[in-house]
């Protein structure tokens, strides 16, 4: 069982900018899963300026790509 002070630690110790990135991810996932949105309305929707970027990112984050990730959720 982790420890509530780890738990804080691991949290406390990301940088604002990974702290926005898990942010506009699970945003990503929220949208992905409950509307019928494409991959390019919701990376204009997430202030993205290229599909590219935000395809990058949210596969770095889940290991999957925003359509792979649609499919199976």
């Amino acid at each position: 069982m982790v420890s509530v002070a780890a738990a804080v630690v691991a949290v406390v110790m990301k940088s604002a900018k990974e702290h926005i990135h898990l942010y506009v991810v699970e945003k990503a996932k929220s949208i992905l899963v409950n509307t019928g949105h494409s991959i390019s309305e919701i990376t204009y929707d997430l202030g993205f300026d290229y599909p590219q970027n935000f395809s990058k990112l949210f596969k770095t984050k889940m290991g999957l790509s925003p359509s792979e990730y649609g499919k199976w959720n």
